[in-house]
């Protein structure tokens, strides 16, 4: 059972608490070790905490892992290099890089619409990408899907079985606010109508909604859909691309088995790997993973 949690909003005893309870994983909202970018990022907490919550976590019995996001507006690649060593410092066992995502509606996205502040380019995401790469196989951790790395890479005990519910296309029943979920894997127990192939649903966002229709004995999911064969398909190439050992070429359509050959000889995809039958990306295919999906996919 895994959880997150913001820096500044644990102590020994919440933790502790955690695990009590059953939780046996925690990733903290780290996100940079530089204050700058914290504050551009509307993060309120000290970048110094982090190697506290760590140890307090790890003292508790829980799996720790750190979340950084790159790409933030104003951040230098030796800033980046600063909050990927400052996570690796704390000799931590996972490690969750993403590249920054400005939603509509954020403050943020309203500073940048007003050009208060500017977006790196791909060109600086790419760079910050490999720099992470190299510092985090460095030291031992295996990436194991796009943005995650871990200690004994996608089998070993620290890869995040949780995200890998996600990426294999397992059931998942998310609870919360905002939650979504998804029952239809093959086998467990969920038969869906012949044209259809899972559902997928969400809750209410606000939590004050949530609360409400618990309280009146309602479900608060906000809405679903049913997915079809061909979505299932497709969900399937867009998530286990992004693993490690990818798919097997078989569970591609015959379309998307020829464009194959031409995306190893990009330096796309692993010509090895293509050799046994499984399509798996390379470094230069993980920063245009998104290219590749829309090769492999009709």
């Amino acid at each position: 059972m895994t959880t997150e949690a913001n820096p500044d909003s644990v102590t020994p005893d919440s933790l502790r608490t955690l695990a009590d309870a059953g939780f046996t994983r925690v990733s903290f909202g780290m996100q940079s070790a530089v204050p700058h970018v914290l504050a551009t990022l509307d993060r309120t907490h000290d970048p110094r905490r982090i190697p506290d919550v760590v140890a307090w976590a790890r003292d508790a019995g829980l799996d720790v892992s750190l979340d950084l996001i790159y790409g933030t507006p104003g951040e230098s690649v030796a800033d980046w290099r600063a909050s990927v060593e400052a996570a690796l410092a704390t000799d931590v066992d996972h490690v969750s890089a993403y590249a920054l995502v400005v939603e509509p509606g954020t403050r943020m996205f309203a500073q940048v619409r007003r050009g208060e502040l500017m977006l790196p380019d791909e060109d600086d995401q790419a760079a910050k990408y490999e720099l992470a790469e190299a510092l985090l196989s460095a030291a031992g951790l295996e990436w194991y899907e796009v943005s995650n790395w871990a200690r004994g890479g996608q089998t070993g005990p620290h890869a995040s079985r949780h995200n890998l519910g996600y990426w294999r296309g397992d059931d998942w029943w998310g609870v919360g606010p905002g939650a979504h979920s998804y029952v239809g894997a093959p086998g467990a127990g969920y038969e869906p109508e012949p044209e259809h192939a899972g559902v997928r649903w969400w809750n209410v966002k606000h939590p004050r909604a949530y609360a409400a229709a618990l309280e009146a004995g309602r479900s608060p999911a906000a809405g679903r859909e049913l997915l079809t064969a061909d979505d299932a398909r497709l969900e399937r190439v867009m998530l286990a691309v992004r693993l490690h050992d990818g798919l097997p070429v078989t569970d591609l359509s015959a379309r998307a088995r020829t464009a194959v050959a031409g995306l190893v000889a990009d330096g796309l995809l692993d010509g090895r790997a293509a050799v046994r039958g499984q399509v798996a990306l390379t470094l230069r295919g993980r920063l245009l993973a998104d290219a590749v999906v829309r090769d492999l996919t009709d």
